[in-house]
């Protein structure tokens, strides 16, 4: 396990492996099981669901941008805010659902709005994805990532999960490595990496939560969207959350307990924070030198079009 922890995460998706047919639905028959007996044997739980949160109103992305050139396709689907649909000849999040796969996910939640009819429908009769069972679930008003997690408890169904937003297209081998992970944990990525792999602004960086992790090797404290930058910005590898995680069951008593923040959300770092400090949740620290690519706004698109071309997304 400790080579899971280093500066790349081992690559194991051999070690286990779920196939699903194409399909989705409200209802989430058949999770309620352990995945494999091969968790078990080895003393390590490993994770076979992923929560993919998209259900933000996409303020950013639907901005007027007069120095980006959209063509018909992203126009739409930036007028929408829903970047999960954002055409790179196919959409954004079949890039991430083909990640997932490729990491050994075989079940995935997509939180969505209930005004949301049209990612329903193209994953769920256009385009159902053929590696990983996709379902859904909604959260009703946009409250928050913390009341975002809730709308996944019964997909859960009392298992260990990861957490990843929709808009970001993370590194297999950091969802990989969550996956094996066999406790609590989080991928950290470096504020370096990102602006060099990930192409993201470098004023965007810490826009970002900046992580103190312990000489363990576990999160101790998580700085969200920290406004005094400069400090921060002279520590070139200062460890940033992307918001990528593996929970454990728990995790929703801390996003129910969670107080309304000054923005007048319930925000899940703030629930990280609850989990550590109210119900001693540790979560082990995954340092990943591969960037994130962040889909924020229409300038992100040539950025984000540039390192998709070399993928081949097949979920």
């Amino acid at each position: 396990m400790a080579d899971l922890l280093g500066r790349k995460p081992t690559d194991c998706g051999g070690l286990f492996r779920l196939h699903h047919p194409g399909g989705s639905g409200q209802g989430f028959p058949g999770l309620a099981q352990r995945a494999s007996p091969l968790a078990g044997a080895e003393g390590i739980s490993l994770v076979r669901k992923a929560v993919i949160l998209a259900r933000g109103l996409g303020k950013r992305m639907r901005e007027r941008n007069a120095a980006v050139q959209l063509d018909e396709a992203q126009a739409a689907a930036a007028e929408s805010g829903i970047k999960a649909m954002m055409p790179f000849k196919r959409p954004f999040l079949d890039y991430l659902l083909s990640a997932l796969a490729d990491a050994g996910y075989g079940h995935a939640c997509l939180i969505i709005g209930p005004e949301h009819t049209a990612i329903r429908n193209f994953y769920s009769v256009q385009a159902p994805p053929r590696r990983i069972q996709l379902h859904f679930a909604e959260q009703l008003e946009p409250r928050g990532t913390a009341d975002a997690v809730l709308a996944a408890e019964g997909f859960v169904a009392g298992e260990d999960f990861l957490t990843i937003n929709s808009d970001n297209y993370y590194p297999v081998s950091a969802l990989r490595a969550l996956r094996l992970l066999g406790e609590a944990g989080t991928a950290l990525f470096e504020a370096n990496v990102l602006i060099s792999e990930g192409g993201i602004p470098p004023e965007r960086i810490f826009k970002f939560a900046v992580c103190e992790v312990d000489v363990d090797g576990y999160l101790v404290k998580i700085l969200e969207k920290p406004e005094q930058t400069r400090e921060v910005s002279a520590r070139k590898a200062a460890l940033i959350s992307v918001n990528c995680w593996r929970f454990p069951p728990a995790m929703f008593e801390a996003c129910r307990g969670v107080p309304l923040s000054p923005r007048g959300e319930y925000e899940l770092p703030n629930a990280v924070e609850k989990a550590m400090t109210d119900l001693g949740i540790r979560f082990r620290v995954v340092r990943c030198n591969e960037g994130v690519l962040d889909l924020s706004s229409r300038s992100d698109l040539a950025n984000v079009t540039q390192k998709l071309s070399s993928i081949v997304a097949d979920p």
